[in-house]
């Protein structure tokens, strides 16, 4: 079915909490396995019927922000869902305490069962309140990005369109971007500080009601770090430290000197990655998209049918729009067995990127549409963004359809652009542990700590004032995640390395890393992450050798790259 005729009906709350009841009256009372999982096959269809709907109202308020139907509808989610919450963890639990339950694990795996316990544990009715306030604040944090109206020569744009402009050749334009777009977050700098103050106070307090001493025990519980905790990724953070910034930094003194400007750089010098410009798509969004489409049928017979389905039903929103909702992402509508993309394309390589990796979430969710329960429809969210990020490299051989000239360009930023994150990505992540250890800290000692960080993960970056807000140590507001979902954005840099081990093998062999790849996407939410990675064969980046090795490989290939001929 198409997207724009799906229907979307509010559902009757009390409704919903009498019939969770009585499945969970009637798995109690259950005689046999087939009794017990007949009851929880129903519940699980019943639930994923329910997650559309509070789906597609989610994704038509995210579109448009404006849309009072589905602003008001988003609201009514926000404070019914912590609601629900209370009756389905009362149906978890009987699962997890099912007579039934080496059957059910025999049948659908043990990672249900380490899911439902981390639900279990992060969950309790004493803080509905909270996390309604909660899904509130974050509503709230959205929908001010959204509502940006940046005026910049003469016109007003979006945050997401000025994206462009922030890239442009000149340097004088290009400064001047970035201060149009920092002043608007100055502007509301008292409005983000506020924001964050209420959601870590309020996380805080949830932890410490919950028997946790703070938030970041229950983080990770909410994040089903089924399969490591804080001291593996410490260690990551070591080797990253290590192995990972010295690389990144080398990359980043060559950029300087491309472009012409000191060392360490601001925050608009940094994102110019040539003096003749960064690479650009070629042609329009359709042109993107057409071409996308020719990728992924040359790429294997499941792409291209996966590509079909989501064009033909118009399961792709891509376009930078007024009151549009910032960012990306892959979402799915589990009763019609289909994942969503939203985006917003604004001109620049991150078009391509987009319709490579919210796809590669995308294909995942969609290879996986018939796994039973719907709960293992996704991976964990580290194991998630392997496929994402690892399916921005398969498309190499492609990028010529999307860059044209600047594919050579693209090929030397993209690679490059995956080990200067990690870093960043990283630093967000021990920014955040910071914080929720002190959840007492000042918005003045936060942007300190952020800028303590950016010394010692980003020594490139200079933070001297020229940029309003952004140069202030206060970047980290822009980035939604840190508002939105502690400690997720690990995650990306986790899968970031894996996603470098699959580029070291495309170029040696793209047809055998793609089976690898497919092997381990088909599993989906089957096992936890590190059982993921072992059954494809694939090595753990908790492994420091691991990171050494894909650092040095992709450190190689950017030093053999022959720039002579790029401006």
């Amino acid at each position: 079915m198409k997207f724009s005729e799906m229907p979307y009906t509010r559902p009757d709350k009390d409704e919903v909490l009498s019939k969770v009841a009585d499945a969970t009256a009637c798995l109690a009372a259950a005689q046999s396995f087939e009794e017990a999982e007949a009851v929880y096959l129903e519940a699980d269809k019943y639930s994923g019927e329910l997650m559309t709907q509070a789906t597609l109202a989610s994704i038509r308020h995210s579109i448009d922000t404006r849309d009072k139907f589905y602003s008001d509808e988003s609201d009514w989610w926000d404070e019914t869902m912590p609601l629900l919450s209370e009756g389905m963890n009362a149906f978890q639990k009987a699962l997890y305490e099912s007579p039934f339950r080496p059957q059910f694990e025999e049948k659908y795996g043990s990672v249900v069962f380490k899911n439902v316990e981390f639900s279990l544990k992060s969950f309790s009715p004493e803080i509905i309140p909270e996390l309604q306030k909660e899904n509130a604040l974050v509503t709230e944090y959205n929908k001010l990005i959204a509502s940006a109206q940046i005026e910049f020569e003469g016109k007003t744009y979006t945050v997401a369109q000025m994206g462009p402009v922030q890239q442009d050749t000149d340097d004088a334009r290009r400064l001047a971007a970035w201060k149009a777009v920092g002043s608007w977050f100055a502007g509301k700098g008292a409005e983000l500080d506020r924001l964050y103050d209420e959601l870590v106070a309020l996380r805080d307090g949830m932890g410490r009601k919950l028997g946790f001493d703070g938030y970041t025990e229950l983080g990770y519980y909410r994040m089903f770090r089924t399969s490591y905790g804080k001291e593996e990724i410490e260690r990551f953070r070591l080797a990253v430290q290590k192995y990972l910034v010295p690389v990144a930094d080398k990359i980043r003194r060559a950029q300087a000197e491309r472009l012409g400007v000191a060392y360490p750089m601001s925050y608009a010098d940094q994102s110019l990655m040539f003096r003749s410009g960064n690479p650009m798509p070629v042609g329009t969004a359709d042109d993107i998209v057409a071409h996308a489409k020719k990728f992924y049928h040359e790429l294997s017979p499941q792409t291209g049918e996966f590509i079909d389905h989501m064009l033909e039903n118009e399961l792709m929103d891509l376009l930078a729009t007024p009151g549009k909702q910032a960012g990306g992402y892959c979402t799915e509508l589990p009763a019609y067995h289909t994942p969503f993309i939203f985006a917003n394309f604004n001109g620049t390589q991150g078009d391509v990127e987009v319709v490579t990796h919210e796809a590669g979430h995308a294909f995942q969710n969609w290879t996986a549409r018939d796994i039973v329960p719907i709960d293992c429809h996704w991976a964990g969210m580290e194991a998630s963004e392997v496929h994402s990020m690892s399916m921005e490299f398969f498309a190499w051989p492609w990028s010529e359809g999307f860059f044209g000239a600047d594919t050579r360009k693209f090929h030397y930023s993209h690679l490059a652009s995956a080990l200067t994150f990690i870093p960043y990505g990283t630093m967000v992540d021990h920014f955040q542990h910071i914080v929720y250890e002190k959840p007492g800290m000042t918005p003045a000692e936060r942007n300190d700590a952020w800028r303590e960080l950016t010394a010692l993960y980003m020594p490139w970056l200079r933070l001297d004032g020229e940029i309003p807000f952004f140069a202030e140590g206060r970047y980290w507001q822009r980035q939604g995640h840190i508002f939105q979902s502690p400690f997720y954005y690990i995650d990306y840099c986790l899968a970031q390395t894996m996603s470098l081990y699959f580029w070291a093998g495309i170029q040696e062999d793209i047809d055998a890393a793609w089976e690898q790849y497919y092997r381990y996407t088909k599993l989906a939410g089957t096992k936890t992450f590190t059982e993921l990675l072992e059954a494809a064969g694939l090595p753990s980046p908790f492994d420091e050798a691991t990171l050494r090795g894909v650092c040095e490989k992709a450190a190689a290939w950017l030093d053999d790259f022959d720039l002579s001929d790029i401006q």
